[in-house]
This record gives structure tokens, sequence and C-alpha cells, in this order.
């Protein structure tokens, strides 16, 4: 199945000369999210993962069905104040802007095998700051994972330690 078929473009969302990447058809389609999910947990062979950490908010989605495939438990990472135990929190730049995530300070503990989800890799920024936050609490990022990657922008530099998996890429807006 060719997933990026799957995928609708939005011109000038959030805001103009950004072309968004719309995964909600992708998520409509029985087959189109049940071959994402398989892919992506084939790209971990047979690594073993304690925790799926998914960024706020298209992360949860196949970070909730990853955990679930892979015995799991699933963390999310939120924007600020938005969840309510003590947390830590990381800032990073993305394409347009500056933001900061935040993660529970129990969500994590040392010795966990993380595979961190987010939808789409576009600079790095938030997956870095991610990244950030899992190892300070002891975890171990085993793999990251998107279901797109935008090549152009070099994002994939910024997670260069790291083992990365998209599955769908573009390399031009």
């Amino acid at each position: 199945m060719d997933l990026k078929k799957l995928i609708r473009d939005i011109p000038d969302f959030p805001k103009k000369g950004i072309v968004f990447k719309d995964i909600t058809t992708l998520l409509k389609n029985p087959s189109g999210l049940s071959e994402a999910a398989n892919e992506l947990c084939k790209c971990l062979g047979d690594r073993k993962i304690t925790k799926v950490v998914g960024i706020e908010s298209r992360g949860f989605i196949l970070g909730g069905l990853l955990a679930q495939k892979l015995n799991a438990g699933f963390v999310p990472i939120r924007k600020p104040k938005n969840l309510p135990a003590e947390v830590i929190s990381a800032s990073y730049s993305l394409e347009y802007g500056t933001d900061a995530i935040e993660i529970h300070k129990d969500a994590i503990v040392k010795g966990d095998q993380v595979l961190l989800h987010d939808d789409l890799l576009a600079t790095g920024g938030t997956m870095e700051a991610a990244c950030n936050l899992i190892e300070r609490l002891g975890g171990e990022v085993v793999q990251i994972s998107f279901l797109i990657e935008l090549d152009f922008l070099k994002g994939r530099d910024k997670l260069n330690k790291y083992d990365v998996c998209s599955l769908i890429h573009y390399d031009s807006e």
C-alpha cells in the first residue's frame, strides 16, 4: 500500500508558505492505519520496548497503537500546563516559531527502553527536546519513529545519534 497517497496537503496552514501534511486522511482509512502501525513496528526488529512516548497531539494516535502492539506502556509528552502532576520541560525551535514540551517526572524510570513517536519530522527541534527529556529521566531512546519526514528541512541532522525510522518521505514542499 502506498501510504503517501493517503496524505492530504493543506497549503498555507498554519501560516502562509507552509504546506501542512494532513494525516487525518490516512487515519480514517482502516487499512492505511493498520499498515502504518505494522510498518513502524517492523522498524524496531526484535528490540524490546518498555515505553512508547508520543508527542502531542498527533503522536498520541499511532503512539498508542504502537504501545499496544509492543506490549509497552504509553507516555504522553504535552505542551506546557496540560499535565496534572509534577513535570520537567524543554524548549525548542520549530519551522515557524518556538515552543516547549513537558513530561511527568515519574513517567520514565531509569533503564526504560523508549520508542519516541511523532507524526512528522520537520526541523527536528521537538524530537530533540523530547529525547532530552527521556534521557534526563534515565530512559534510553532505542528508536525514534515518524509517519512522515520532510527531508528538505534536514531535521534528521539534529537526531543523528539516534536510530530514526520514517515511513513517508518528501524531498521538497
